[in-house]
């Protein structure tokens, strides 16, 4: 059984598209990142697989159960952080978790343990006395992440974890995060727009542009598809250059110059001790070289220009 899946989930604000015709297989385990700008549906997605909204058509579930038909189902399994799901403000941060710890089942002992536990974490226990209103911003956004991992649930949620939080307490956000997905037994669907620490924490992707998934699939599918590949960089003695260095057509026609620094794109990163050999025989002084794998930013941005592009031609046609 998957973890998440949706069927040509769709839903309509007035004349607004949110998410259009969404098709998504997620297994158990690992971590799914969910990519896009603001405005790109991330958080109607999460809305709508946590039961928050209704979908205007398609269907929907989180380990077979379906967030519109048993929502109270999906939350004993689910924990959901988005930024509509306020803390109680008159209750303190402690109080706020040993209550909806309870609410998901765990006896009171166990919640209040759980509590504390959550709070060391991510740096709230000195303020677990205080009233939620007196919490700021970067407060509010971890303890929304403590009240969604709570209950130990076996998938979770989460629509941009550390928005409006400062480096480090992103930082400390994050690092929860990678432990709890590095649990087997946990499904997470992570939305953000920090591609970089997307890369290095989400097992598969899936790009969202104005409520439509235009691409899906594990890094290395990306880039395939999208053409990104690796490149190898050489670093010169002043004056030399690799203009004439012998290169069959499809790299000699990606080789680029920046200051004593040429770049040239590879088929596959085996090319490169060949290429380095050819031209230290053929008497260059090679000073430095180095592989540069493709990034995620670098696969997004193509992803999302030709979608761009395909938008424009149909909007000619």
């Amino acid at each position: 059984m998957d973890a998440v899946t949706a069927v040509q989930l769709s839903k309509t604000y007035g004349t607004v598209e949110a998410v259009k015709h969404l098709n998504l297989q997620i297994p158990q385990g690992g971590v799914f990142g969910l990519l896009g700008t603001d405005g790109a549906g991330k958080t109607t997605v999460v809305r709508l697989l946590s039961g928050l909204t209704k979908p205007s058509s398609g269907t929907c579930s989180i380990l077979g159960v379906s967030p519109a038909e048993n929502p109270v189902g999906v939350h004993q399994r689910c924990g959901v952080m988005v930024d509509s799901a306020k803390p109680y403000a008159h209750m303190t941060g402690e109080q706020n978790l040993v209550f909806f710890a309870e609410a998901a089942g765990l006896r009171e002992k166990d919640a209040s343990r759980r509590a504390s536990e959550l709070m060391k974490e991510l740096e709230l226990w000195d303020a677990r006395d205080l009233p939620v209103h007196r919490y700021s911003t970067g407060m509010l956004q971890k303890l929304s992440l403590a009240r969604a991992l709570v209950h130990y649930p076996s998938v979770l949620l989460l629509d941009e974890p550390t928005s409006g939080l400062d480096y480090e307490s992103a930082k400390a956000v994050n690092a929860l995060v990678s432990r709890y997905a590095e649990r087997s037994d946990t499904t997470v669907l992570l939305c953000t727009r920090q591609l970089y620490y997307a890369q290095h924490v989400c097992t598969d992707f899936g790009i969202l542009r104005e409520g439509e998934l235009i691409a899906s699939g594990d890094f290395q599918t990306l880039c395939e598809t999208a053409g990104c590949r690796v490149h190898a960089e050489f670093r010169l003695k002043d004056g030399d250059t690799l203009e004439q260095f012998k290169l069959d057509e499809t790299t000699a026609s990606s080789l680029r110059q920046r200051g004593s620094w040429w770049r040239m794109e590879l088929r596959d990163e085996d090319e490169m001790p060949g290429l380095l050999r050819g031209m230290i025989e053929q008497g260059h002084e090679v000073l430095e070289a180095r592989l540069v794998q493709p990034t995620l930013e670098e696969v997004y941005q193509v992803y999302a220009g030709r979608s761009q592009k395909e938008e424009k031609q149909n909007d000619a046609v």
